[in-house]
C-alpha cells in the first residue's frame, strides 16, 4: 500500500517535468528562429534590427536561361511586409526570349504590388539584361556600363558541305512543311528564311514596345537606337534610356526615396547561389574556360535576346 501510493503521489510531478521540458525546447526553438530570422534580415554589411522597413537587393547575373529561382525570390519580397522596395542589380549580356519576358512580368508584377523597383546597371546589362531592366521604376547605370543592344538574334550552322565531304546523308522524314525548318544538313531556303525572319521581326517589335512603355518613350524614337547597337551609360542617359548614373549604392538610396524611406536604409542582401561551376571558376580561375553560350541542343536551339 505504501509503495503504491507513492508511485501515485510521484506521477504528477513526472507530468509536469515533461511538460516543462517540452516548453522550454519550445521556447529554445522560438529563440533560435528569432535569431536565424534577424541574421537573414539584417543589412549585407551586418547588423541591423529583426523589424523594420528595409529594402531587398537582387541579383540576375550572367545568361538568362532559368529564371525560376529568381521569379520565386521576388514574389518573397512581394509578399513580405518588411521589403518597402526592390533593387534588381543586373550583370547579363541577355539570353533566351521566354524566360527574359517572364523576369519582366515578375518585375511588373512587384511594382503592381506597390512595391517600387529600381534597375541597377552594372558591367553589362544588353539586350534581355536591358529587356528586364525597363520594367523598373528607374534604372540607374554607372557610365561606363554596357548597354542597350535591342535585338534579336537565331543562329544556326550550315553543315551541308561538310556533311557532304565526308559522305554522310542526312534523311528527315516529316509531316508539315516547315517542320525541319532549321535543319543544319541543309542550306535553308528562302521560303524558311522568311519564317523565320518574321518570327524575329515579331519578337523585336515586342522588344520595342517593352522599352516603349516602360521608358515613357514615343515608339519612334526607340525604333531609332532598337538596332542592336551596344552603348555606355552615359550615351544611354542622353537617349532616356537610363534616368541616371551611379552605382549600387545610388541605387539603394533610391529606391529608399521612392519607397518613402531615409537613405542608407536597412538592406536585404542578395540570396546567393553557389554552384560547382562558380566555385571552380573561382578557386581555379576557369572564367574563359567557362565564358560561352549555355550547351543548349542545336535542334532546339531558342532565339536569343542576346549580345
Amino acid at each position: 500500500m505504501t509503495t503504491t501510493r507513492t508511485t501515485t503521489r510521484n506521477r504528477p510531478v513526472h507530468r509536469r517535468t515533461i511538460v516543462l521540458s517540452a516548453l522550454a525546447t519550445y521556447l529554445g526553438v522560438a529563440v533560435l528562429f528569432v535569431v536565424a530570422l534577424s541574421v537573414s534580415l539584417a543589412p549585407s554589411g551586418g547588423g541591423g534590427a529583426v523589424f523594420g522597413a528595409r529594402v531587398a537587393i537582387v541579383e540576375l547575373e550572367g545568361t538568362i536561361v532559368d529564371v525560376d529561382d529568381l521569379v520565386r525570390e521576388l514574389k518573397t519580397h512581394r509578399d513580405n511586409p518588411l521589403v518597402k522596395a526592390v533593387v534588381l542589380r543586373i550583370n547579363s549580356p541577355g539570353g533566351v526570349v521566354g524566360p527574359t519576358q517572364e523576369l519582366h512580368a515578375a518585375v511588373l508584377r512587384l511594382r503592381e504590388a506597390g512595391k517600387p523597383v529600381v534597375a541597377s546597371l552594372g558591367a553589362v546589362a544588353a539586350s534581355g539584361g536591358y529587356y528586364v531592366a525597363v520594367a523598373a521604376d528607374k534604372i540607374y547605370a554607372n557610365p561606363g556600363t554596357l548597354t542597350g543592344s535591342i535585338g534579336v538574334i537565331f543562329q544556326l550552322p550550315n553543315l551541308d558541305g561538310l556533311m557532304k565531304k565526308v559522305g554522310i546523308d542526312y534523311v528527315v522524314v516529316k509531316a508539315g512543311r516547315y517542320k525541319d525548318i532549321g535543319n543544319i544538313s541543309r542550306t535553308m531556303t528562302p521560303e524558311e528564311r522568311q519564317v523565320l525572319q518574321s518570327l524575329l521581326d515579331d519578337v523585336h517589335a515586342q522588344f520595342i514596345s517593352a522599352v516603349a512603355t516602360g521608358r515613357k518613350l514615343d515608339r519612334a524614337q526607340v525604333v531609332g537606337f532598337a538596332d542592336g547597337r551596344i552603348v555606355s551609360g552615359s550615351q544611354a542617359k542622353d537617349l532616356r534610356m537610363v534616368d541616371a548614373l551611379g552605382g549600387l549604392e545610388e541605387a539603394v538610396d533610391g529606391a529608399a526615396t521612392l519607397a518613402g524611406l531615409p537613405k542608407s536604409p536597412n538592406v536585404v542582401g542578395p540570396r546567393k547561389r553557389l554552384s560547382i561551376m562558380d566555385l571552380l571558376r573561382n578557386q581555379l580561375d576557369l572564367r574563359g574556360w567557362t565564358s560561352v553560350s549555355p550547351g543548349l541542343p542545336l535542334l532546339r536551339t531558342p532565339l536569343y535576346l542576346m549580345d
